[in-house]
């Protein structure tokens, strides 16, 4: 076996083997087995992602076994690595492993450990299978996998109904982009006649200008298959439409929301577009669609996410918008720079969750940032990584103008500015303004975040978390150590939060590490146009020539997304730290507006009244008309009924008296007599 077999198979065997282990919180076994097969994957995907690196080696194939093998449907279940498959491994066994780690100290009171560390092994297996993918049918198989761990985490704590809703609210959603996969599946197969995905983007360009059938009309045969593939995207990764799943998700424990916002679930749509990315470059139309559905989205959740209190779902509508800078990206040919922004991503997103799990632990579970308030001398190791993933994702840093030779900052400052230069560069002047737009408002619901949470007075006291935590510590306490000779910060209710255990700091500590130096380090291999042709070596459609119209925009284009950080780091600054009562007035002011944001543009309550109603309504018809009304009343219970009919009218005949057996004989005897005689 090559490292790659070890390498992915590793969390699955840490899965099965956690999963048998015995229930109860100390048990230290499947934490042990599943968190060293992370590292252990990690090591190994390092080594492989440095290897392509220093030397850019060709795509290498390990095959596993034959899958399939049924008339011209051919299927080799193989381990395909390339530079793009390198980046991911990264992204996925760094975070995971991280994440294990975390969940030491997150999870330590948990009774069901074993099977949330077998989850989170399963996950981060079927992710490694979606992109070490050869074939179509293999990547599919990992994407139903995340779906089905994803289900299985968000809904971990079952007995909360909310929880379950979530789970099968993603479950469902999902299933809607999934069909549109498998459409394009079975359209790739049926054009190809093959399902594996190198000899599919060899061919793909001579398909341009060809026509297929599909509902009833003939449309460019190209454009359909990517609008289908996309469709699977966009249920993945939470695009406009298809994304009212992902804030829900936050139901689950908080490092299952660092693992599927940061490495796995939503970073797989992203990973798919530019896996076959020749594909779409043979359509301006499905090109064109993926950088309109980004660019909205990017939009639309960085708007919600300025109104949202739960520091989990600032955060979740976040990764939506930044998943959105991600997509128009690639639809505008930039897919090195959208690589490189996943890759950044994973880092600083992982670290804000994190962080957040920090917070809510430092809070006894309280996540309404509401009632936090002056954090920042309470858990100062939290406060420091949460702020440089602040200033990753906001986008701090000095550009390369003026005569400053270097471009220096924060990881999200070198790939969110190079995606907002290739929308300008490549000639779509509106993804360009949406991108400075939001850059903006990022920067304002972030830093909002962060006054919030770390500034300000403490707001403890009007929380039911803390005093709940307070009358439980009460009841148990020591009479005679009832008074604490220190006085209680104002507003703290007598609560002092406390800084998590080293096992969840030290991932808040190597993240950080990530969010800080990640895209100054490694930006020429992602998007410098020789750097980064040597780099990718054709695991994308690597556009040299955006690339370097990106590095020679105009001075305004380069400066405009730095000038958007900082207007949104003044407003937040001046909405809640200087004159902290301006949120509420301008709530007030403009109130159906903000009653449009706190409510997510309505779009829950929109499905609601168009899915969900109508859906529930033809259940209960079908339920009441046609099970009950029609089928049980005709089928078993109308003969049960007929039965117990004729068991009445045979109760009358049995009466018990012999006079009445003896009529009735003798009605039997003359009716014969009468027959024969007839007869």
């Amino acid at each position: 076996m090559s490292a790659i077999h070890y390498l992915v198979f590793l969390p699955l065997l840490a899965a099965a083997v956690a999963g048998l282990a015995n229930k109860g919180a100390g048990s230290t076994l499947p934490k042990l087995v599943t968190t060293g097969a992370l590292f252990a994957s990690a090591a190994l995907s390092w080594m492989i992602f440095l290897h392509y690196l220093g030397e850019g080696t060709e795509p290498s194939i390990a095959p596993v076994f034959t899958w399939i093998a049924s008339g011209n449907l051919q299927v080799e279940w193989a381990l395909r690595v390339d530079a793009l498959t390198a980046v991911m491994l990264v992204v996925i066994t760094s975070v995971s492993s991280l994440v294990h780690l975390y969940s030491w100290g997150y999870m330590e009171e948990d009774p069901d450990q074993p099977r949330f560390f077998a989850y989170l092994s399963l996950f981060t297996f079927a992710m490694l299978m979606l992109v070490t993918a050869n074939n179509l049918v293999q990547m599919f198989f990992g994407w139903e996998g995340v779906g089905l761990a994803s289900y299985l985490l968000i809904g971990f704590w079952f007995k909360k109904p909310s929880a379950n809703a979530a789970a099968i609210k993603a479950f469902v959603v999902n299933r809607v982009g999934d069909l549109g996969f498998m459409l394009g599946i079975f359209g790739t197969f049926l054009v190809f006649g093959t399902v594996d995905i190198p000899t599919i983007l060899h061919e793909a360009p001579s398909m341009g200008g060809s026509t297929i059938g599909f509902l009833g009309q003939r449309w460019d045969t190209m454009t359909i298959l990517c609008l289908l593939l996309f469709l699977g995207a966009m249920g993945k990764s939470a695009q406009l439409g298809l994304h009212t799943w992902l804030p829900d998700a936050m139901e689950g424990p908080t490092p299952v929301s660092a693992l599927i916002h940061a490495a796995t679930m939503v970073t797989a749509g992203v990973f798919m577009v530019c896996r076959l990315s020749p594909m779409f470059e043979t359509s301006h139309v499905a090109m064109g669609v993926v950088t309109f559905v980004g660019a909205a989205t990017c939009l639309f959740a960085a708007t919600v996410g300025t109104t949202q209190t739960d520091i989990k779902r600032v955060i979740a509508y976040s990764t939506c918008s930044q998943l959105g800078y991600m997509f128009f990206a690639a639809g505008v040919g930039a897919y090195g720079a959208a690589m490189f922004h996943l890759f950044t991503h994973a880092f600083f997103k992982a670290l804000l969750f994190l962080g957040a799990g920090s917070v809510i632990h430092a809070m006894h579970h309280e996540q309404d940032m509401r009632y936090y308030g002056g954090l920042r001398k309470e858990i100062p190791v939290t406060f420091w990584t949460m702020m440089a993933g602040t200033l990753a994702i906001t986008g701090v840093g000095i550009p390369a103008v003026l005569g400053n030779p270097l471009a220096i900052g924060f990881a999200g400052f070198h790939s969110k500015d190079a995606i907002i230069e290739s929308a300008w560069a490549a000639g779509f002047p509106s993804a360009f303004w949406i991108g400075v737009i939001v850059a903006l408002i990022t920067s304002f619901y972030s830093w909002r975040l962060i006054f919030l949470t770390f500034y300000g007075k403490p707001r403890w006291a009007a929380s039911e978390h803390i005093q709940h935590a307070l009358h439980d510590h009460a009841h148990g306490a020591d009479d005679h150590h009832g008074h604490d000779h220190h006085a209680p910060a104002t507003g703290t209710g007598g609560y002092h939060p406390h800084e998590s255990p080293w096992t969840m700091l030290v991932p808040l500590v190597l993240l950080t590490v990530g969010a800080v130096a990640s895209g100054f380090v490694f930006h020429g291999f992602f998007i410098e146009p020789e750097a980064g042709e040597h780099f990718w070596r054709g695991s994308v459609a690597f556009n040299e020539h955006l690339m370097h119209a990106m590095h020679e925009v105009p001075l305004w284009v380069k400066l405009s997304a730095t000038f958007a950080m900082l207007g949104g780091l003044a407003i937040g600054w001046l909405a809640y730290i200087r004159f902290p009562a301006f949120p509420a007035a301008f709530a007030s002011a403009f109130r159906p507006l903000y009653l449009f944001l706190l409510n997510k543009w309505y779009f829950d309550e929109i499905y609601h009244f168009l899915f969900v109603k109508p859906a529930f309504a033809i259940g209960r018809l079908l339920w009441k008309a046609g099970d009950e009304g029609t089928i049980d009343r005709f089928g078993p219970n109308g003969f049960a009924r007929l039965v117990a009919l004729g068991s009445a009218g045979a109760v009358r005949l049995q009466s018990g008296y012999l006079y009445a057996y003896a009529f009735v004989m003798l009605i039997g005897l003359t009716a014969a007599i009468t027959w024969f005689m007839v007869g």
